[in-house]
């Protein structure tokens, strides 16, 4: 069991949010759904890429924000693009592979290509990695690596 699970405050769409995480993520898989009165779901349990997750539904007290989310590396540009095109539902939301899903919870889609980029220990190269990225949306590798070429 893991110390430290990430807990999710849905409005009502606890069980809807679990299988659609569960859908995209190609590792993941609903643990437990436990339900209240009238048979209605109060929490689900469920894991994505070995991380446990709980999802509650909470009522509408609360929002997610992007203050918080949700990291996910990435080792290829398939992989980027894959999570990218699933979980993206507010493009007005997206800039430097932050997006934000259709519950309003924000994402990190992140090649690990870009931490290699960024630390460079040419600060020159470093700096055009980190000018390339703040100008995309969802992050190219090709043209993160381009842009350093350069």
């Amino acid at each position: 069991m893991q110390k430290i699970t990430t807990f999710l405050w849905f409005d009502n769409q606890a069980e809807e949010a679990t299988n659609f995480y569960v859908s995209v993520f190609k590792n993941a898989k609903v643990l437990n759904v436990s339900r209240g009165p009238n048979d209605t779901v109060f929490t689900t349990s469920f894991t994505l890429e070995g991380q446990e997750f709980i999802a509650l539904n909470g009522g509408p007290l609360y929002q997610f924000t992007p203050a918080i989310s949700l990291f996910v590396s990435c080792e290829s540009q398939a992989e980027v693009d894959e999570l990218w095109n699933a979980l993206s539902a507010d493009p007005s939301a997206e800039q430097c592979g932050w997006l934000k899903d259709k519950f309003g919870l924000s994402w990190q889609i992140v090649p690990t290509r870009l931490g290699e980029l960024l630390g460079n220990p040419d600060p020159e190269k470093s700096q055009k990695a980190m000018q390339a990225m703040l100008k995309m949306g969802k992050l190219d590798i090709a043209a993160l690596e381009a842009a350093v070429a350069d």
